[in-house]
């Protein structure tokens, strides 16, 4: 959890129906002359998906998350491999994106930018791999409409926080890439031996990465694999013994993901113990039954991934936002859907993907999560992108079709909305880039020299890669003045190591910039020699290595005299 500071009516459910877990026929594959169209396409549609993410993420603001993020992709391009002395977030991305982050630090460098890159790549691989999973068994007419409709529910993230949350924010967004390639496995690979195996090895490296899998991928394998070789062993006939035997392929995929949990836990416990980084953990409990109508409100950030919370908006902003609710009802379509028809003829993956999605936004209404940011479900666009195409669209053409005038009604309603999204995106591609938050602090910083400091966390770590390194700030806690170990290095505190002599004040309002402890700093750091003011900060700068005294370190500490000014 968390990781950051911060139309058509539908006759029949989709799908192949027993998906590759033992199910019905497919179309058969295109042969070789055909593949290069459809791959050179998909290509050409993400160079273009890419650019403009790109351009989408470029305005909404970086600040010390992604850059303590690139802080850490840098240390393990420069060999720290198991990230000695870092302590992470409550979630790691160890496996994951720091490794991605860092490939692209070698090519375009630890620069605010690279994060903007980062950003825009993992959102494009989410965007295919959801489009790829929901044409999956599909061809002709069915596989274009299913791509539509994937397409359309992905293609424009809301403006402002739905942006931060989707293609900008390292998060669970990037937990979907590998999970799509494990589904589009599941749903396309024959019955073997080695797809239990290869499931077990993609869960064991994304759970390392992030603990939202139990949710969203372990336990809806589990529990979807276990219905089905109940079902089958009821209703099958033979001995129970034979009919369970029989599905040694589901009982293999569960066994799988039970194992995965294991080896992770083992895998994390390894790296623990061979020095490398640590987790900081959250409080995680459930609300009371008569507390949860207080997180009725985190429901519109469940919109605001849809891009459909039209909360406090007006003019066009709220025409998009309301059209963006076709989203929202497609989806909740497509797993009430798969609900109905749960314990029937139906797909692994759509099982998979729709109890997926209703864990995780359980998960965001029924515990302390919905405290947190939008990204807490940011897995359930492309699942529920991919479900809605491949639920409310029949793979075969042989299914029942709906009447002529209902299904030009459906067709015009989908092309108005689809309409609309894309007028929307290009909307949204049209507002100003926001520079990196504090980017005007570094060059202030580096005239007067002060190169080595503390202060807030919102003002640590982004000017440090703001100024190339040259100036760093290291964080402190708001209301202990003890290190903030949330995404940082612990030898960043280390007096022998460094020499910090200025703390640097935010006056600035809001959860993401306000930092003045001032009672503090002159409890243990006394009064400063020097004070200066700049826009909203005010650096204070004292003759002595301040990492003496900050407290909770074991180095030295005394009471620093108060003085008059």
């Amino acid at each position: 959890m968390g990781g950051l500071r911060a139309g058509a009516e539908t006759q029949t459910i989709t799908s192949t129906a027993d998906g590759a877990a033992g199910t019905g026929e497919r179309d058969s594959p295109p042969g070789p002359q055909n593949r290069w169209g459809p791959l050179s396409a998909y290509l050409l549609a993400g160079a273009i998906l890419f650019v403009a993410y790109l351009r989408l993420s470029e305005t909404s603001q970086l600040n010390s998350d992604s850059a303590n993020i690139l802080l850490m992709a840098q240390d393990l391009l420069h060999g720290n491999l198991l990230l000695h002395g870092w302590y992470m977030s409550d979630v790691s991305f160890y496996p994951t994106e720091i490794p991605q982050y860092a490939l692209l630090e070698s090519l375009l460098g630890a620069k605010m930018q690279t994060a903007h890159v980062a950003a825009a790549m993992t959102y494009t691989l989410a965007f295919l791999f959801a489009v790829v999973l929901a044409r999956s068994g599909a061809s002709g007419r069915a596989a274009w409409t299913r791509t539509l409709i994937a397409a359309g529910i992905m293609l424009a993230p809301q403006f402002g926080l739905g942006v931060f949350a989707l293609d900008l924010s390292i998060g669970h967004i990037g937990t979907s890439v590998p999970l799509l390639l494990l589904w589009l496995l599941l749903d396309r690979a024959p019955a073997h031996w080695y797809v239990p195996v290869l499931t077990a090895m993609v869960l064991t490296w994304v759970l390392m990465a992030d603990q939202i899998v139990y949710l969203v991928g372990i336990a809806p394998l589990t529990l979807v694999c276990v219905v089905r070789v109940l079902r089958k062993t009821v209703r099958g006939d033979g001995h129970w013994t034979q009919r369970v035997a029989g599905q040694w392929y589901e009982l293999s995929l569960a066994a799988a993901a039970v194992v995965a949990a294991g080896l992770a836990w083992a895998a994390i416990r390894l790296v623990r113990d061979m020095g490398g980084y640590a987790m900081n953990k959250l409080p995680f409990y459930f609300l009371q039954p008569g507390r949860l109508h207080h997180n009725l409100p985190a429901a519109w950030k469940v919109l605001q991934i849809f891009g459909a919370n039209y909360a406090g908006l007006g003019g066009i902003q709220l025409a998009l936002a309301l059209l963006h609710l076709a989203s929202v009802i497609l989806v909740t379509a497509a797993v009430l859907l798969v609900a109905w028809r749960f314990f029937g003829e139906i797909s692994l993956v759509d099982q998979v993907l729709a109890v997926a999605i209703v864990a995780n936004v359980a998960l965001f209404l029924l515990t302390n999560a919905a405290d947190l940011a939008a990204h807490e479900v940011a897995v359930i666009v492309p699942f529920g992108a991919a479900l809605a195409a491949r639920v409310l669209v029949p793979a075969s053409s042989g299914r029942p079709r709906l009447p002529r005038r209902a299904r030009l009604a459906a067709l015009t309603a989908g092309a108005v909305v689809l309409a609309g999204y894309t007028a929307g995106f290009g909307y949204e591609l049209t507002k100003p880039s926001v520079p990196p938050a504090n980017v005007r602090l570094a060059p202030w910083l580096l005239e007067h020299h002060l190169t080595y400091g503390l202060g807030g966390y919102w003002a640590s770590s982004s000017v440090t890669v703001d100024s190339g390194q040259r100036v760093k700030v290291r964080a402190l806690m708001q209301y202990t003045l003890k290190r903030d170990l949330w995404m940082s290095n612990v030898t960043w505190y280390d007096p022998k190591l460094h020499y910090a002599n200025f703390v640097v004040l935010d006056s600035r309002p809001g959860n993401f910039s306000h930092w003045e402890p001032r009672r503090l700093i002159r409890k243990y750091f006394g009064v400063p020699d020097q004070t200066y003011r700049t826009g909203p900060y005010t650096i204070m700068v004292w003759h002595r290595n301040l990492l003496n005294d900050i407290p909770g370190t074991g180095h030295r500490h005394r009471p620093r005299p108060v003085r008059s000014r």
